[in-house]
């Protein structure tokens, strides 16, 4: 259902609000985040530090936030098949595996950005 609310300071500021919830409740719920989190924390400056220029840092420190950005997805997905079905089911099951593939290739995508940066230029 659309809001009827007016677009503005007030519902940006909620906007901002509710998210910084789900940053928290993932943080506090998921272990899975939070250790990507502490990932986040250790290679995002030392992306910005290797980079060579904003192409290279928007790709090294873009590829660990879409793995970060994806986990909250995946949890939002666990949550909600959690809560809806209780016991196992072939279909919930293959929805939380999906999300955690989709992840685990992000993942990948980490690795191979930071490899074709890094190596591309004789770093590694």
């Amino acid at each position: 259902m659309p809001s009827t609310e007016p677009r503005g300071p007030r519902q940006i500021a909620r906007a901002f609000k509710w998210s910084m919830q789900g940053l928290r409740a993932a943080w506090r719920h998921e272990a899975s985040f939070r250790l990507e989190g502490y990932l986040f924390v250790i290679l995002c400056p030392l992306g910005l530090w290797l980079g060579h220029g904003a192409v290279e840092k928007a790709i090294l420190v873009g590829s660990l936030v879409l793995v970060l950005s994806a986990e909250l997805l995946n949890s939002a997905v666990e949550a909600i098949v959690d809560k809806t079905t209780p016991e196992f089911h072939e279909l919930a099951g293959r929805a939380k595996d999906m999300g955690s593939a989709a992840v685990l290739l992000l993942m990948f995508n980490v690795v191979l950005c930071w490899g074709l940066v890094l190596f591309g230029r004789g770093l590694g």
